[in-house]
């Protein structure tokens, strides 16, 4: 099994996408900014969902992938490529890694501008924790030496289930929203929170 087969195998998952080809810079735009917000990844152009290569024209191929890179993300996502040849069938490989700038955005079909994330093999609209997250990030950090019962409170409860929605979090907590909002922000600044992504929702979990 070549190279190139060995990847495809993987399968479409949180850093792999495959693409039959580029036909829309806004939407691919999407998925680069998705890479980049999240663990970086490698998006396989000219294979078919099912696995199947197609193949591809990688100039063509490129030339859409630069398009959408610097004209519809916001900051620029930055790549890396290479080209695979599998029974005289031509296959783009695009790199992308995490990026310390984030958060990269495109725009939605409505025209605003978006963050992205991948969740498993899917590219969707990051949240508004992450997105306070990435913000607070950008500041100096200090995990304080002692928390204030609100914090306890809502550590213990985070902690009695094996994860938890931010709606479950809401109904139990019994503190304003915004509040909760700010307080899970700053647990995944001091590394006391985590976020899993999953395709059936975004949980918070004790680290």
């Amino acid at each position: 099994m070549s190279t190139l087969q060995e990847l495809i195998a993987q399968g479409e998952h949180v850093q792999q996408d495959f693409k039959f080809r580029i036909d829309d810079q806004k939407k691919i735009a999407r998925t680069l900014c998705a890479f980049a917000n999240t663990k970086g990844g490698r998006l396989l152009i000219g294979v078919k969902d099912n696995r199947k290569i197609a193949g591809c024209n990688p100039e063509e191929e490129f030339h859409m992938i630069e398009g959408a890179a610097q004209l519809f993300c916001q900051s620029e996502v930055k790549f890396t490529s290479k080209v695979w040849q599998e029974d005289f069938r031509l296959v783009l490989e695009i790199n992308v890694d995490p990026s310390e700038l984030k958060p990269h955005k495109a725009k939605d079909d409505e025209g605003r501008w978006k963050s992205y994330v991948r969740i498993e093999d899917h590219t969707t609209a990051a949240n508004k924790i992450l997105e306070n997250v990435w913000k607070e990030q950008k500041k100096p950090q200090a995990k304080p030496e002692k928390f204030d019962e609100e914090e306890l409170s809502v550590l213990r409860l985070i902690r009695e289930e094996e994860k938890i929605t931010l709606s479950k979090l809401y109904r139990k907590a019994n503190l304003p929203l915004r509040k909760v909002d700010r307080l899970i922000v700053l647990f995944i600044c001091w590394d006391l929170v985590e976020m899993i992504f999953q395709n059936d929702g975004i949980f918070y979990k004790i680290k």
